[in-house]
This record gives C-alpha cells, sequence and structure tokens, in this order.
C-alpha cells in the first residue's frame, strides 16, 4: 500500500473521504486541547482562590464552667461549637463568631 502524499492521483470518493478524516482529526485535537485547557485553568483557579481563602484569625476568651474539660473545637458557619465534658455529662456550647455571645448549648443523653 502506498501513502497518499506520492504524487499519485486519487479519485473523488477517496479524496472525500481523506478530508473528512482530516477534518475530524483536526475536530478531535482542537476539542482535546480545550479540555486541558479546561482542566488546568479549574486546578490553577483552585490553587488560586485556596491561597486567598486564608481563614482570618480568631482572638477571643471564652468563658466556660469551672470544671469542664474541652473535649474538641470548630469554627464553621458563623459560630464556634465547643464540645466539653463536665461532671460526667457531655455538652456542646455554641458561640457567635464575631462577639463571642454564647448562642446556646446542645447536651447528649444516653438512651434508655
Amino acid at each position: 500500500m502506498t501513502s497518499p502524499d506520492h504524487d499519485e492521483k486519487l479519485d473523488p470518493a477517496q479524496e472525500r473521504v481523506l478530508r473528512k478524516l482530516r477534518g475530524f482529526a483536526a475536530f478531535s485535537g482542537l476539542l482535546m486541547a480545550f479540555g486541558f485547557l479546561a482542566l488546568f485553568g479549574a486546578i490553577g483557579y483552585r490553587v488560586v482562590i485556596g491561597w486567598k481563602s486564608a481563614p482570618a484569625e480568631i482572638a477571643a476568651t471564652l468563658r466556660l464552667p469551672k470544671d469542664a474539660r474541652v473535649l474538641s473545637t470548630s469554627v464553621g458557619d458563623g459560630l464556634i461549637a465547643v464540645t466539653l465534658e463536665r461532671g460526667g455529662t457531655v455538652e456542646t456550647r455554641l458561640f457567635d463568631l464575631k462577639d463571642h455571645t454564647p448562642r446556646g448549648v446542645i447536651g447528649y443523653a444516653a438512651e434508655p
């Protein structure tokens, strides 16, 4: 079989198929290039946004009961959640993130 790059003439049907094949290959290459650009653009966007979205420093003193032992803390959705153990029971106290005022207490009890 010979390469179509030589000087031999192709019949019109073969030329049409060859032109279609080249068009499909070019379209496929462009589509793949746009896909890679979109992928690397999304990764770059997430990296840049990740650098800009560093949380602000929080400095506060929250008043807790005297005999309480802090088990965990969490910050999110405008609240500071402090889970503590006090007198053998576990509870979660919620504080406002801006002014550090108490917002509520969640108590936990064992099922009967």
